[in-house]
């Protein structure tokens, strides 16, 4: 059985950083001076995590189902409260998806399947954040949008 116990450290190191360091090992700084932005606060890994995880998935998907892919990338926009705490309150995400003879059926079969069933940093947020997704394909001349959400 798998272990599903996560830990991680996060130690304070002067100046408004901080480095966290997860299961992994790869230590990660943060910065809690916004007006500085030397590096990533923690909602904006937050932002970064959702489009990560589900890009992952759909990436994953598509060389699976044999998509002739060349290029690949989530854009994700973050809604929060106006109020403390200023939580997200929603997500738009879209998949910019490049390559040749690409299936807008697998594409779609793609982001549904991350959607509502393997991305769990979504899952993990979507109790309190309205997420919405669109795609685009762009083939060697032109493009094409849809909508899933």
């Amino acid at each position: 059985m798998a272990d599903n116990t996560y830990k991680a450290v996060v130690r304070y190191a002067g100046d408004y950083l901080f480095v966290g360091i997860p299961p992994s090992g790869h230590a990660q700084v943060m910065d809690a001076n916004g007006e500085r932005r030397s590096t990533s606060t923690p909602i904006e890994n937050l932002l970064i995590a959702v489009a990560g995880c589900t890009a992952f998935d759909v990436e994953s998907i598509l060389r699976k189902k044999r998509q002739d892919v060349t290029e690949y990338q989530v854009e994700i926009t973050g809604h929060r409260r106006e109020e403390h705490p200023r939580a997200f309150i929603g997500f738009d995400i879209k998949h910019i998806v490049t390559g040749r003879g690409i299936s807008e059926k697998a594409v779609a079969d793609a982001i549904r399947l991350s959607d509502e069933t393997y991305c769990s940093v979504a899952a993990t947020v979507r109790p309190t954040a309205k997420i919405v997704t669109t795609w685009e394909i762009i083939e060697v001349a032109d493009a094409k949008a849809s909508t899933v959400g």
